[in-house]
């Protein structure tokens, strides 16, 4: 797998941590919405929750772990299919890097 530029690599380290809070805070709430949905028993809530962690948790590992200049493209390609980051974002990295990862998402 390709590196990234340099330069490329430190605006991703910065903005890696912005994405994994608003991965967190979307599965959080989507936790609190299954919890607190009264049409369900509280067995089915919690096995609701229990499957959308065991899902959100390996979208976790494949956008998140083990970040490295090899891996980044990968994971900032995760990361802009689940709109983790803003075109604002986005912009900060090289033409080329965005040229790699294709068009954003609609």
């Amino acid at each position: 797998m390709a590196s990234i530029p340099e330069r490329d690599w430190r605006v991703f380290r910065e903005l890696r941590k912005n994405a994994l809070e608003r991965f967190c805070e979307r599965v959080l709430r989507e936790v609190g919405d299954i919890a607190a949905s009264p049409e369900k028993s509280w067995h089915e809530r919690y096995g609701a929750v229990y499957s959308l962690m065991m899902r959100e948790d390996a979208a976790l590992a494949r956008a998140f772990d083990d970040a490295s200049r090899s891996r980044a493209l990968f994971q900032l390609a995760a990361m802009q299919a689940r709109d983790f980051l803003t075109a604002e974002e986005l912009d900060r990295f090289t033409p080329e890097t965005r040229q790699r990862l294709g068009p954003l998402p609609k």
